[in-house]
């Protein structure tokens, strides 16, 4: 392989990222748990997150507001403003997490630094993306950052074209066989997976990715084996 920029996303490939949003929607549930069932509330919810991804796009202020929408919708209106006041200060709380680097990742951009053009490619809130990667002290390894609204075809085909490579000198990174690999393969790219143990439902892809620029990854310092 010629690779020559290597991008990685950022939200649970780099930090915790799903883990918060799984705390505050059992926090949800807990407030809501005299209008619904519990696995009613969570597919509630999920259904509002869905419906407002046109507009709101990804990101805890996103989810904020899902939760304040579908609260009302599921109390008919009742909820008190004091639990929708709750559910805002959820969200502050998760704005307000510490970076939680995963392991291996320091280790991992250290050793390809000066050797790779290295790239965080996320998608997501602009401000809190840009806050989080100052705070996890990994900006210096970057050469350049992409914060887009959704990962797709076209959009990595800007980011390649931005970084004057060919999608052969460009391999991909992350958690999400959804929105890390599966659209980079299609434009002839290089994309390795590296599971995490918390997966957005949304993000969940239910098949086998058998494909000569595609490897399977235990965890993100396997990545040295094969690039180094």
């Amino acid at each position: 392989m010629a690779i020559k920029v290597i991008a990685f996303d950022a939200d649970d490939t780099l930090w915790v990222n799903e883990p918060y949003f799984r705390e505050a929607e059992e926090q949800f549930c807990d407030l809501m748990e005299d209008y619904l069932p519990r696995h009613s509330v969570q597919r509630e919810l999920l259904a509002t997150e869905i419906a407002n991804l046109p507009p709101y796009g990804y990101g805890i202020k996103a989810f904020m507001l899902s939760m304040i929408e579908a609260a009302i919708k599921m109390s008919s209106g009742t909820i008190k403003s004091e639990s929708l006041l709750r559910l805002i200060e959820i969200g502050k709380d998760m704005l307000d997490k510490p970076i939680v680097l995963l392991e291996g990742v320091e280790e991992v951009l250290q050793a390809l630094h000066g050797k790779y053009r290295l790239v965080m490619a996320t998608k997501g809130d602009l401000l809190d993306q840009e806050k989080k990667l100052q705070k996890s002290g990994l900006a210096k390894y970057f050469h350049h950052t992409e914060i887009v609204s959704e990962k797709k075809e076209t959009e990595y085909e800007r980011i390649i074209s931005h970084l004057d490579v060919e999608p052969s000198e460009f391999l991909m990174i992350g958690n999400s066989l959804k929105s890390d690999v599966l659209p980079v393969l299609n434009i002839g790219g290089h994309a390795y997976h590296v599971p995490y143990h918390v997966t957005w439902e949304l993000e969940k892809v239910d098949r086998k990715i058998e494909h000569e620029n595609f490897r399977q990854l235990k965890t993100i310092t396997d990545l040295l084996q094969f690039i180094s």
